[in-house]
């Protein structure tokens, strides 16, 4: 009876694995998917210079999403990265119009980025109020002092500031070279350092990681900083390909980045997930679905409508995710006590 036990667990667990690679590999299916139901309307998708293309209107979106992974990696959410990026935009454009450096704007950029994400971890580890509810209430507080900053008109920026996002170094885009070196600190970090292990750590078990002696409060804020220094990046970016900023500028980008994340396989209940390839497969998945909708002359209304519907798709490819790794798990630890209980020990 035990020997039939044991089979039947081996069996169970052997299941448990294989849903969860199933899910795991989902994004890489659905982007195959997209991939020939695209090439196959227009001849145009599968050219190289529209991948190109798909790349670089990419960057700005997975920016902003590597920033948004190390946050849900801690079970937490940033909604107001969208604010962030709106704000410096806001005031990158009053400096380049005033003829500030390139290099001086970016800097001011990055700085204003810091400080949202500060204000942001401040309100979460120090008056303890819940993500969802601190960055919720800074998106339209944020939103707001935007508007206000830029009068709720529209600025357009001097020819100069655009060929920034045109120009390439050896052949690569100067978006793409900046996302890289994101993309490397980001997941080298994650994979290489004490500092994204514990990061893991705090999102599997916040309360176990406290009584390991991780400081649970300053890495928390840390993630947030982190968050709002990549919008601001990313905002650099929209502007360099946009060369405008409109009262609309970071729209909802708060969401674009939670599904580009969560396509990629980070978990929005913590502890589950990476930057590379993970996170960067979403963002380049959903501008592939935009980009495609362009070429194949799709309703521009049904945009929304698609988009809302990767959202529910990454949502639902994460909930079954989870409950793939806690099937298994919970297999595991039945598999332990049966065997404990068939050998005498307790």
């Amino acid at each position: 009876m035990t020997q039939t036990r044991s089979v039947a667990g081996d069996d169970l667990k052997r299941g448990g694995v294989v849903a969860a690679r199933l899910v795991a590999a989902a994004p890489v299916i659905l982007f195959a998917l997209l991939l020939a139901t695209f090439g196959s309307i227009s001849p145009q998708f599968f050219t190289a210079q529209n991948f190109t293309n798909i790349l670089v209107q990419a960057t700005s979106t997975a920016m902003v999403a590597t920033g948004m992974t190390f946050v849900l990696l801690t079970a937490g959410v940033d909604l107001s990265v969208g604010a962030i990026m709106f704000i410096a935009a806001a005031v990158a454009g009053k400096l380049v119009v005033r003829g500030v450096s390139p290099g001086a704007v970016i800097g001011a950029v990055v700085a204003v980025g810091i400080l949202g994400g500060g204000i942001n971890a401040l309100i979460v580890t120090r008056l303890k109020v819940l993500p969802f509810i601190a960055t919720l209430a800074t998106l339209y507080v944020g939103r707001g002092f935007a508007l206000w900053l830029t009068e709720t008109r529209a600025m357009n920026l001097p020819e100069s500031f655009l060929h920034l996002g045109a120009s390439s170094v050896y052949r690569l885009p100067v978006p793409l070279w900046l996302l890289l070196t994101i993309v490397l600190l980001s997941q080298g970090t994650l994979s290489f350092t004490p500092f994204g292990r514990q990061i893991y750590a705090i999102g599997a078990d916040r309360e176990g990681a406290r009584k390991a002696g991780v400081r649970v409060g300053a890495w928390l804020a840390a993630v947030y900083v982190i968050s709002g220094g990549c919008a601001a990046l990313g905002a650099i970016v929209s502007l360099t390909q946009l060369g405008a900023v409109s009262p609309t500028f970071g729209l909802n980008r708060e969401f674009t980045a939670i599904a580009a994340a969560v396509l990629g396989g980070t978990s929005l209940f913590g502890g589950r997930g990476n930057v590379f390839p993970g996170t960067i497969l979403g963002a380049v998945l959903i501008q592939t679905v935009e980009n495609g909708l362009v070429i194949v002359n799709a309703d521009p209304y049904l945009y929304p409508l698609v988009t809302s519907g990767i959202i529910f798709i990454a949502v639902l490819l994460d909930s079954l995710g989870t409950a793939a790794v806690k099937a298994s798990r919970r297999r595991t630890i039945r598999r332990t006590i049966r065997g404990c209980e068939s050998t005498g020990f307790s």
